[in-house]
């Protein structure tokens, strides 16, 4: 995160009451989201004592740092002391959630709280995903964190997320004294990891259906980290949405991805040949993505910027840092964005004016 986002969170998380020594146990800390959240926490909460824990180990820049894994080592021990956890572990990936790996992050998230029980942890903050609210034709635009969870369940991450936040909410629901902070992130993007979700949508909408499309919404993971940061020290229960302002809009999504064949057919052929060409291995973007491309589920940031947060990309910077930039890697998210809209206007133009050279050359006597 850039020193000038730290600052700022540092500077909103000053005006709170200080927590007495808190001690903060962050999994999934070598990843590049729990990383970053990690990482953001111990520079933000002066005094605070973040430990971060993760089967891999290469990524973290953590001062404490426990190598382990979840599934088999005991969580009591990694947990004890502390005043929150920080759920940012999962084996599921947006494109392959299969049964077993479902299953195994089941296990994993009660093992974490079941020892968060046992060794007294009082705030629980697990990271899940905007999908859960599902993508449909009545979503209201933007959805607030007062919408119903109904996950598109064809789309098997949007309903794991869904699992995965009814296994916290019961943990919640045993004592009173428990606080449970549900983050729901729109599609989180990186320059440092290409792909995941990000890469799905865009390989989704080359079969576009005419029952509509959905607009966008892209957050960098740095702003997820500094949003992180804010709801574990505001100690905020129950769900939080966390998006740039606004939303792109699908036209603009449309210009910032670069020209690229479209096909839009009615609903029924779209998505029929969603399933052909993952069924031949023609991509491997599951066809129940369909729903998240074709109807909105764009998110509203209220409750987030109640708390002092403020984004450092907006939408269009943080899809194009998070979409391979090619020659032009070494440009800032905006200057990227900018050259990406002027050449997509410039390959318009081209078009346009070829167009009109051949519709001039047939009208000519011969």
């Amino acid at each position: 995160m850039s020193g000038s986002v730290t600052g700022e969170v540092r500077q909103k998380v000053s005006q709170l009451e200080p927590l007495h020594s808190p001690q903060i146990v962050v999994t999934g800390a070598a990843g590049i989201v729990g990383g970053r959240v990690a990482n953001a926490l111990a520079t933000s909460l002066a005094g605070a004592r973040v430990v971060g824990i993760d089967r891999f180990g290469g990524s973290s820049s953590l001062a404490e740092f426990h190598l382990a894994d979840l599934a088999t080592d005991d969580p009591a021990a990694l947990l004890a002391g502390a005043d929150t956890v920080v759920h940012c572990s999962f084996n599921v990936r947006a494109d392959a959630v299969t049964p077993e790996d479902g299953r195994l992050d089941l296990a994993i998230i009660r093992r974490v709280l079941d020892a968060a029980t046992a060794v007294g942890v009082k705030h629980f903050v697990v990271l899940s995903s905007a999908m859960v609210y599902g993508a449909w034709p009545d979503n209201p635009m933007p959805i607030t964190e007062d919408a119903p969870v109904r996950p598109n369940r064809e789309f098997a991450f949007a309903a794991h997320m869904a699992m995965v936040e009814q296994v916290a909410n019961d943990w919640a629901a045993g004592d009173a004294e428990r606080m449970l902070t549900i983050v729901r992130p729109a599609v989180v993007v990186s320059e440092q990891r290409r792909g995941g979700l990000s890469d799905l949508l865009a390989s989704a909408a080359v079969i576009r259906s005419e029952s509509g499309e959905a607009p966008g919404q892209y957050l960098h993971v740095d702003d997820l980290a500094s949003a992180v940061t804010l709801a574990v020290a505001h100690h905020v229960t129950g769900p939080i949405n966390v998006a740039p302002d606004a939303w792109i809009t699908p036209d603009l999504l449309a210009a910032l991805a670069g020209p690229k064949p479209r096909l839009h057919l009615p609903d029924p052929a779209a998505r029929l040949l969603s399933v052909v060409r993952f069924k031949l291995g023609f991509t491997r973007t599951p066809p129940g993505i369909m729903p998240y491309i074709t109807h909105p589920w764009v998110i509203a940031n209220d409750r987030m910027r109640a708390l002092g947060w403020e984004p450092s990309h907006s939408n269009e910077e943080a899809y194009v840092a998070g979409h391979d930039a090619g020659p032009l890697g070494n440009l800032n998210a905006k200057r990227r964005q900018m050259l990406a809209l002027g050449a997509t206007a410039l390959v318009a133009l081209g078009a346009a004016i070829g167009i009109g050279i051949l519709v001039r050359r047939a009208r000519l006597p011969r």
